[in-house]
């Protein structure tokens, strides 16, 4: 390129004539020292290193830096060696743009040849929605693999700036609103949703209107998943319950964390759960000093042990098989361990299955949390967090008046010594084990029905990691004896959810797959609260954290009240449990009363 570029600066300079003999002499003398000075800012600006396929903006930024500089060695060592005796003035700027054109126009023919053979291509017709940098990005992956599996035909989008504008050759052509109509009328046989910033409420509206057409969809993960920055055909996946039902990504103060929880002892009850054992997870990236897990169950212990050893190798963990209701093991855990912080993450959960089990209900939510409590403030652990439910407001079941009393219990013993006692409260978790996602899920897979127990129940809704994440939060910021409220963003109906979980299985609801109403269970509430009318709800150094400020009980009377309790279990009276959960609860209204 760099003879062809010189001699035809000649030629141009003398209108496309033949070059004279005494101009084309001096022309071929200096060309070993034009090719070499080149060839340096060449290899010097990686001209070398590009890959002519994926030629773009960058190369030709490159092309042109190595071609100025070039040119402008060439002119001072020409004028340094004879004055440019020979070499007419107008040959140099001509060289340069000849070079630069010669060097830059092969490179993009044969990325544009590259991407029309793609297209010509066997794979399905895609329609890209989102036409910013993820959709940019998406596509020229795409385009660049041709055994990708997909063509991309069109982006839809909602900026008006955008409409009928191209993109690496695509073109806009509607909004998001028009997808159904543009999915006939462009033969689109797959839709890729490329919108990683969405808000839940938009990613909602986009499924909704993608579920109109015929034909499946995939997304980008969110913004938070994309740590590499990489946007590619191996990151879209199958749009999951979570994407339309979570909410916004929850920035915490790592930092504070971390350098809270750095080189700790810390035990997590109920470790094996699946709050629990996501705690754990979470928990060993902040490099404790040693994390304990505490669990009844040997399976689940047996599964975080082995996760922990394989994700955490340098993290020291200890998985201890035991019941908190069993102070002897509770007691010996926490001497030999010597934990600086406790996470009580360990409670039965089920609403319905308790309310005819009072008994156990109490005597593992309530008398399981006041034996290792008083077992964290005997021992002088510094720090006890309680995980609390939005089902402990105004209870009407038993799960959640144990839960109420166990966050009653804690906010007392705060007063009693130099432990600090911190509850965090929050609703529901998507994919807990026994939450209704997994029953749905099994539900569809059997082909129905989706039984949902009433048309108009709501609850609110949070990923594990983020529950884990915000509980860390409130425990670095926590002074003791406050109840953290979680901001769960707004309610989503149950019916919603299962109606979304069966489109985003490929059926439709009510028609392949039946939505069956069954009936509110024992103890269930249309809604759920996630703190009391007489609790003002105040704001913390964390947007997504409120505090509740609880009411405190007559100490005696509570005192009096728990030990009755404990020999209520141990007589296993229950017509007198529910009236001392009562008497402890004033707003829990069991089905007998």
């Amino acid at each position: 390129m760099i003879p062809l570029a010189w001699f035809g600066a000649y030629w141009l300079r003398f209108n496309l004539q033949t070059i004279p003999d005494e101009y084309f002499y001096s022309a071929t003398l200096i060309l070993p020292a034009v090719i070499g000075l080149q060839v340096s800012q060449f290899w010097y600006f990686g001209l070398y290193r590009g890959v002519w396929r994926f030629s773009s903006l960058p190369d030709l930024i490159r092309i042109g830096n190595s071609v100025l500089v070039g040119v402008f060695l060439i002119a001072s060592s020409l004028f340094l060696y004879n004055r440019l005796q020979g070499v007419p003035r107008s040959v140099l700027p001509l060289y340069a743009l000849t070079l630069l054109t010669f060097l830059s126009v092969p490179r993009l023919v044969y990325r544009f040849w590259k991407e029309r053979l793609f297209l010509q291509c066997t794979g399905q017709r895609a329609l890209i929605v989102g036409a910013g940098s993820a959709g940019d990005l998406l596509v020229r992956d795409l385009l660049s693999n041709r055994n990708s599996g997909y063509i991309p035909i069109i982006f839809v989008d909602d900026s008006p700036n955008k409409i009928n504008r191209e993109i690496r050759g695509i073109r806009v052509v509607g909004n998001i609103s028009q997808i159904p109509e543009l999915v006939k009328q462009w033969d689109i046989e797959v839709m890729l949703i490329a919108v990683p910033s969405a808000t839940d409420t938009q990613m909602r509206r986009i499924v909704e209107i993608c579920e109109n057409s015929p034909v499946p969809f995939q997304t980008l993960p969110s913004v938070k998943e994309l740590l590499s920055g990489a946007v590619t055909k191996a990151n879209l996946r199958s749009v999951s319950i979570a994407d339309i039902l979570g909410r916004d990504p929850v920035q915490l103060d790592w930092l504070a964390i971390k350098t809270h929880l750095q080189g700790k002892d810390i035990l997590v009850t109920g470790g094996g759960g699946s709050i629990g054992s996501e705690l754990c997870r979470q928990l060993a990236k902040t490099l404790p000093r040693s994390l304990i897990v505490f669990d009844q169950c040997e399976f689940n212990l047996y599964k975080i042990d082995a996760e922990l050893t394989r994700l955490f190798p340098n993290i020291q963990h200890h998985t201890v098989l035991g019941d908190i209701t069993d102070r002897l093991s509770v007691e010996h855990v926490v001497r030999q361990h010597h934990p600086d912080i406790i996470f009580h993450a360990a409670a039965y959960k089920h609403v319905p299955l308790l309310e005819g089990q009072a008994r156990e209900a109490v005597h593992n939510n309530l008398i399981g949390t006041k034996i290792i409590a008083e077992t964290a403030l005997a021992s002088g652990v510094g720090r006890f967090v309680l995980i609390s439910t939005d089902k402990a407001v105004n209870p009407t079941n038993v799960m959640g008046a144990t839960k109420r009393a166990a966050e009653i219990l804690c906010q007392h013993m705060n007063l009693s010594g130099n432990t600090r006692f911190t509850t965090v409260r929050f609703g529901n978790v998507l994919d807990s084990a026994g939450s209704v996602v997994p029953l749905f899920r099994e539900q569809i897979k059997a082909g129905g029905p989706v039984t949902v127990t009433h048309p108009d129940i709501i609850r609110y809704f949070m990923t594990i990691p983020e529950a884990c994440q915000l509980i860390m939060q409130a425990e670095t910021i926590g002074k003791g004896g406050e109840v953290f409220v979680l901001d769960m963003g707004e309610p989503v109906k149950i019916a919603y959810l299962a109606e979304q979980m069966i489109r985003l299985s490929g059926k439709l609801p009510d028609k392949d797959i039946e939505i069956k109403y069954v009936g509110l269970r024992p103890g269930e509430k249309l809604y759920e609260e996630l703190f009391h009318d007489q609790e003002q709800l105040l704001a913390t150094s964390h947007e997504k954290l409120h505090l509740a400020k609880a009411r405190l009980y007559e100490n005696t009377e509570w005192s009096i009240l728990i030990e009755d309790l404990v020999l209520a279990c141990q007589h296993r009276d229950q017509n007198a449990l529910l009236i001392l959960l009562k008497q402890l609860v004033p707003e829990f209204t069991p089905n007998i009363f």
